[in-house]
């Protein structure tokens, strides 16, 4: 690594949000997002670490000398492996946060960004959430595992703080979509599941069919707008509590309009059939992104049909070697 330089590691490189700050760091003209001449990235994988593991995790550290830390990386899932595997995600991300956390402040990294979730807010709640709500009560049973771990990083974020001064801190994104996502039927998130549950029904000359009843609401942020906003955050944002990078509450949607564009988007002709016997997961969790235009009033989203359009079409000419 060249030397003063800020060296900024990013866990977890190669997934969704990895991916698109790659992308944007070297494509991107504005120079708020953009690559600037003091830094190297470095996007990292668990080939090169398991970050679980302590001994790894300093190994990957004491080989790059990162000044800045994004901390991407997670065992993550869609709904139905959150039910199954409570423990796992509970266990494995809480031993990843940690180690990284710990190591990132024996090494006297400048600053660390952590990815969170809207998962992690109180079930029974008022809305619009916000930052101030995340500890109010517990999160949905039906990911309470991977909501805790989370939660947890806020935690530590205080904790190294007030008792070294380290400069941790975490963004709560909400439901993020576009391209190098995980698109396995199993094991997805709403819209890649969809997007690829549409791609072999029209393929095969089958019913589209889609899980639930289409009522739950989501806000959904495409991927290449997040990974600006993360940028933003290394380089501008300075407090130590959680950040909501989302569009704004006007911006929700249900899983109905989802699917209906998700068909227009693959240009799907065929029949699209609703199985309700299939669980819905949390109804809404609308948060509130006033923090967040406190600081960017002017920043400009990809609008919802743009950005699904980009992420279908994506898909399609990257199948074979898509996440599925």
């Amino acid at each position: 690594m060249l030397m003063n330089k800020d060296v900024i590691l990013v866990t977890g490189g190669t997934g969704l949000v990895g991916s698109a700050i790659k992308h944007v760091i070297e494509t991107c003209n504005d120079p708020r997002f953009g690559r600037q001449e003091r830094e190297e990235w470095v996007f990292v994988t668990s080939s090169e670490a398991d970050l679980r593991d302590l001994a790894q995790t300093r190994a990957l550290f004491e080989h790059y000398q990162p000044t800045h830390v994004i901390h991407l990386a997670a065992l993550v899932g869609g709904l139905f492996r959150n039910m199954k595997y409570q423990a796992d995600f509970l266990r494995d991300n809480m031993l990843i946060n940690e180690n990284v956390l710990h190591t990132a402040h024996a090494y006297k990294v400048k600053k660390v960004v952590s990815c969170l979730s809207t998962c992690i807010f109180p079930d029974k709640s008022t809305y619009p959430i916000d930052e101030t709500m995340v500890h109010n009560g517990p999160p949905h049973d039906s990911n309470f595992g991977y909501a805790y771990a989370k939660r947890m990083i806020d935690v530590m974020n205080r904790a190294y703080s007030q008792q070294y001064g380290c400069h941790f801190t975490s963004v709560i994104p909400t439901n993020i979509f576009g391209p190098h996502d995980n698109f396995n039927l199993e094991d997805s998130h709403v819209i890649p599941g969809l997007l690829h549950k549409c791609y072999l029904a029209k393929k095969y000359g089958k019913e589209f069919v889609v899980s639930g009843s289409g009522t739950p609401l989501r806000q959904f942020i495409f991927s290449y707008d997040l990974a600006k906003l993360f940028i933003w955050t290394l380089r501008e944002y300075d407090d130590i509590d959680p950040i909501i990078l989302s569009v704004g509450e006007e911006d929700e949607v249900n899983i109905k309009h989802v699917a209906e564009e998700i068909v227009k988007a693959m240009d799907f002709q065929g029949s699209c059939v609703w199985d309700k016997t299939k669980a819905d997961g949390q109804y809404k969790k609308t948060a509130s992104n006033s923090k967040l235009r406190r600081f960017l009033p002017d920043f400009k989203f990809t609008p919802f049909h743009e950005a699904l359009s980009f992420t279908a079409k994506w898909f399609v000419e990257n199948y074979d070697k898509a996440r599925k």
